[in-house]
């Protein structure tokens, strides 16, 4: 089983771009049983924070669709703080997630997390995830 957290610039690329890397992502999460996504409720909040906002013009009913699809395929997971330097410290949330789930954290944003191996972009995941 390949736990895993995913950085809210992924669920947005997979709500505007349903044919790419990230949408990909998204599908082998409902379709294998081998990927188990966690969440906690402030990554929850960071995501309905994001997907609302006006500039996407997300609608409300995909919007609910996208947390509820999270909160039946995820577990939910509170992690400890980590006092490991961030450029982010809105990041942190999913690096102490992914790291106390002993999974991957897929994010778009690699540069503002350290540089350790379970930190990985949606193209490095899926080469990953592949085989490669």
């Amino acid at each position: 089983m390949i736990n895993v957290v995913l950085d809210t610039n992924v669920i947005i690329s997979a709500a505007f771009s349903p044919s790419g890397n990230c949408a990909r992502i998204i599908n082998l999460l409902s379709d294998s049983e081998q990927i188990q996504l966690f969440y906690g409720n402030s990554i929850l909040d960071e995501y309905q924070l994001v997907l609302s906002r006006e500039h996407f013009d997300i609608s409300s009913h995909i919007q609910t669709a996208i947390i509820e699809a999270i909160k039946a395929e995820g577990k939910k997971l509170e992690p400890t703080a980590s006092t490991i330097p961030l450029i982010d410290e809105s990041d942190r949330i999913f690096y102490d997630t992914a790291r106390e789930a002993g999974g991957i954290l897929i994010t778009g944003n690699r540069k503002h997390f350290p540089d350790e191996a379970f930190v990985m972009s949606p193209s490095e995941f899926l080469t990953f995830w592949d085989g490669g």
